[in-house]
């Protein structure tokens, strides 16, 4: 599993559901200008997801406040993501879900975040090769505007996320990025944070 953290996130060109819709090109790069929270989950049509799915919807307005597109993404087509949008809450589906849902159909996406789970290999062209079934760890990650990854966590398929924590991690980015100070343990809006005074932090700073 790789480390994206401070490193340019993978970027992608697939089909998505976009509220209800499917569309055939939806890239990583045309959310440049936004923060995206990008997370992987293992499978439509199963339990433990759409109550990920519907949580993030519920908080939708708070990132969009924020500045953040959130994209969901699973190994689904997108066909099956289509089908699952159209089944209501009470029976198991994500009716009312608006964010994208990506469809990683080939794999290749899980594969570049380093949260794809089963046996295969790659040849020297990128060509995958499973030997089991494909899906993905519960995989969350914080791009920022410039398209570097700043936050990862990588789940294992039974463990839901926390929506709230995800929220804290933006507001911690964007209090650093604005006020210059890092944000400790459990630091939330309203509470102090600190200022830098070692090398490694003063010179990110100047770097950023």
């Amino acid at each position: 599993m790789s480390i994206l953290v401070g490193k340019p996130a993978p970027n992608f060109n697939t089909r998505a559901v976009v509220n209800g819709v499917i569309e055939e090109n939806l890239s990583l790069e045309s959310f440049r200008s936004k923060y995206v929270v990008l997370f992987f989950y293992p499978k439509d049509f199963t339990f433990v997801c759409p109550t990920e799915l519907h949580a993030f919807q519920a908080c939708l307005d708070e990132f969009r406040a924020r500045n953040v597109e959130v994209l969901g993404c699973s190994t689904d087509t997108a066909e099956t993501h289509w089908a699952w949008t159209q089944l209501p809450k009470a029976q198991g589906g994500i009716q009312g879900v608006q964010y994208p849902l990506i469809a990683d159909a080939n794999k290749t996406i899980s594969s570049a975040y380093g949260v794809l789970n089963g046996e295969y290999s790659l040849d020297e062209e990128g060509h995958l090769t499973a030997s089991s079934e494909m899906i993905a760890f519960r995989g969350l990650f914080l791009i920022d505007r410039q398209g570097v990854v700043r936050h990862q966590l990588v789940n294992d398929l039974p463990l839901g996320r926390s929506v709230k924590e995800t929220l804290r991690i933006v507001d911690a980015l964007q209090y650093f990025e604005q006020h210059g100070e890092v944000c400790p343990a459990n630091w939330m809006i309203g509470k102090e944070a600190m200022k830098p005074t070692f090398d490694g932090v003063a010179g990110y700073l100047a770097r950023n």
